[in-house]
């Protein structure tokens, strides 16, 4: 079916099979598709050799000017002063009560200039425009720039073919980047991270050259087994990986320590917004984000789970886990006094009752070693 008229194309969306016939989700007020004709197909080619996956539909905004790092340090949860010139930070923006805006990446190529993509389009004006002094400038490059990742164990190996660049571990550890790249012809940004628990890459572009990018990458991982893949492949991977996402896992309600950031918070760094609630949030968080293995019925998110007859939270999202052989995997917020590895839960969800089992975060390649290789 084709995409909604209402909601907007994206840079990679010519890619997508002409007789994609597809549910269409909206992600920030763009057409994605669930999958791209597979979802098993697109799972097999993430695990076993490479899938292409659009994320052109975050929000990209570049920072210029004197005094740009301090304006961003200022809400972020992290130090970019500490920030080696490739390195990239994930982080979290907080409201000063100390609960989640959003989470982001940021990257500081070169004094006077900041990159943050994030998911929360109000971070334009509610933090970096604020914080921004008058000799700095934020601009939202989402409707001219493309961010496609590229994921999986072969991932590397075909982006090497198509650079001259050196895309060894060594030289592009992870969450590093390299800001100038040229890849199949095409100059952009790569960083080397991910949202799928395999080696991965996310390369950023001009819009106009999202097509002859895709377009030759593709074709150099035809051979190997790459595919196209939808959102059902990525959300299938972060489950697995134990990713958390806005909206989900946390909303305007959670503190970082309660969605498995709390990692993120640097309170060495000096003052930043939220910083003083954040302190006061840190040994008080009542709940927690878990993954669960569940019985007895394949949809289950946002059905509420219980322990010993005793509300305790809420599963986030669930679905088959084809790393578990088709069993229903979930992540859920729960209480952390039900919150152990073993803790048998139990909920209800379209009248049909389930029993679920905490186990531990991540279920794939709980050691990360994928995304280091």
């Amino acid at each position: 079916m084709p995409a909604p008229e209402h909601l907007r194309s994206t840079p990679y969306s010519p890619l997508y099979p002409d007789d994609l016939a597809t549910e269409w989700i909206d992600v920030f007020g763009c057409a994605v598709p669930v999958h791209c004709g597979d979802i098993g197909a697109e799972y097999t080619a993430l695990r076993t050799a490479a899938a292409a996956m659009e994320f052109s539909m975050l929000f990209r905004w570049d920072v210029i000017g004197p005094g740009a790092v301090e304006a961003v340090n200022s809400v972020f949860s992290r130090d970019l002063r500490r920030l080696g010139p490739d390195r990239i930070a994930y982080g979290v923006f907080v409201a000063d009560d100390g609960t989640m805006l959003d989470d982001v990446t940021v990257v500081t190529p070169h004094d006077g200039f900041v990159r943050v993509i994030g998911g929360n389009e109000e971070a334009d004006d509610a933090l970096l425009r604020d914080a921004a002094p008058a000799a700095v400038s934020v601009v939202q490059r989402r409707d001219e720039t493309a961010q496609l990742s590229f994921q999986g164990p072969k991932s590397r190996e075909i982006l090497q073919s198509l650079t001259a660049a050196d895309l060894s571990n060594k030289a592009l550890p992870y969450y590093h980047f390299i800001r100038e790249v040229q890849i199949a012809g095409i100059r952009g940004q790569l960083n080397r991270m991910g949202f799928t628990a395999e080696l991965g890459y996310e390369f950023i572009t001009g819009a106009e050259d999202a097509v002859s990018f895709g377009t030759a990458l593709l074709e150099a991982g035809e051979d190997a087994g790459v595919r196209l893949a939808g959102a059902a492949t990525v959300m299938m991977a972060r489950v697995e990986a134990g990713m958390v996402m806005a909206h989900l896992e946390y909303d305007h309600t959670s503190t970082p320590f309660e969605c498995r950031l709390g990692w993120t918070v640097d309170f060495n760094k000096g003052p930043f917004r939220g910083r003083d609630a954040l302190v006061a949030a840190k040994d008080s968080a009542r709940d927690c984000v878990v993954s669960v293995v569940i019985d007895g019925i394949a949809e289950a998110e946002f059905a509420p789970v219980a322990l010993n007859g005793e509300p305790v939270g809420v599963v986030t999202m669930a679905l088959p886990s084809p790393h578990l052989g088709g069993r229903t995997l979930g992540l859920a917020r729960i209480r952390k006094s039900a919150a152990a590895v073993g803790t048998a839960l139990t909920g209800e969800a379209s009248g049909a009752s389930f029993r679920a089992e905490v186990v531990a975060t991540p279920v794939f390649d709980p050691e990360r070693t994928r995304v280091r290789s």
